[in-house]
């Protein structure tokens, strides 16, 4: 894929997180108004969030089809998580608000699923050429 292509992706990338997102509100939404607590519901809508997302991500954004490579996704989205857990947390104890801790992460956050996201549905780094790919004229 070229530079162009992998800017496209990641464009489209962003749009499909916007989708991602607003289901796994409105998940996590129904499941409270069912009477769930707040921490089963945010681990359901969690669970069935990142099913929902890797479908969305492999085929909206990534062109992939199958589940394969459900499990690596789903280590991927627990590293990002894990990741923008820790940095919320630096950023809580320097003094920033909750809400404006998690405003400056949300970027940094979508460029680093960006990346691991296209490790584990492409095998590949974004915006490097691809193995087999190096040398060739584009």
């Amino acid at each position: 894929m070229t530079r162009s292509g992998d800017h496209h992706r990641f464009a489209r990338f962003l749009a499909v997180g916007v989708l991602n997102t607003a289901f796994g509100y409105a998940l996590y939404a129904l499941l409270i108004w069912l009477g769930l607590a707040p921490q089963p519901a945010l681990a359901v809508s969690f669970a069935i969030g990142v099913m929902w997302n890797y479908l969305t991500h492999a085929r909206l954004v990534f062109d992939q089809s199958g589940y394969r490579r459900v499990l690596p996704y789903a280590g991927a989205y627990g590293l990002i998580y894990l990741i923008n857990a820790v940095a919320l947390q630096a950023a809580l104890v320097a003094g920033l608000s909750p809400l404006a801790a998690q405003a400056l992460l949300v970027l940094p956050m979508a460029a680093l699923a960006f990346i691991l996201i296209s490790l584990v549905l492409t095998g590949r780094m974004p915006f490097l050429p691809r193995p087999d790919t190096e040398g060739q004229d584009r």
